[in-house]
């Protein structure tokens, strides 16, 4: 791979890792710290939401993130040709 195309490479990858990163961010530490207060106000099957977050929100958003960080960076190495089957 030439080094235009690894750069290019790298900083898709880099993109994606920021964008997983932001996500994982804001819903573990916003959502199930600094705004749990806030979301209690908000109650789902008999719990509040900030609870919910902070018990099984962060770890499903979490395994989504793992799912969609897959699903992307298998996508970006089809793209730029180092996909390994």
């Amino acid at each position: 791979m030439d080094p235009a195309r690894q750069a290019a490479y790298w900083r898709s990858t880099l993109r994606t890792i920021g964008v997983i990163l932001a996500v994982w961010l804001a819903v573990s530490c916003l959502a199930a710290i600094v705004f749990a207060d806030a979301l209690d106000a908000v109650h789902v099957g008999g719990f509040p939401l900030g609870f919910w977050f902070g018990q099984q929100g962060a770890e499903l958003i979490f395994v989504l993130l793992v799912a969609a960080y897959v699903a992307v960076t298998n996508a970006l190495d089809r793209r730029h040709g180092v996909y390994e089957d």
